[in-house]
């Protein structure tokens, strides 16, 4: 991951602590987690000249890239115990 995708990914991460935080995820819809990220998405899509969409996708791509790592990461520091 670039610097660049980094910064992306933690300013959105940053925005969902802020809005989501008193939601239980396993308990609420993805569609209104999505949606309660969606200014932040649309205010990185204006400052970027990129569509909505095109920042839903690579933020997704980048998410499930990081939660990867950290379970890799996870699983080799439980293997060395």
């Amino acid at each position: 991951m670039t610097e660049e995708q980094r910064k992306f990914l933690d300013r959105i991460n940053e925005y969902a602590e802020k809005v989501l935080a008193d939601i239980d995820p396993q308990k609420t819809r993805i569609s209104f987690q999505l949606e309660k990220l969606k200014p932040v998405m649309e205010e990185i899509a204006s400052e970027t000249g990129r569509s909505l969409e095109d920042v839903f996708i690579e933020y997704m791509d980048l998410a499930s890239t990081d939660a990867a790592a950290k379970e890799l990461k996870l699983q080799s520091e439980l293997g060395n115990l």
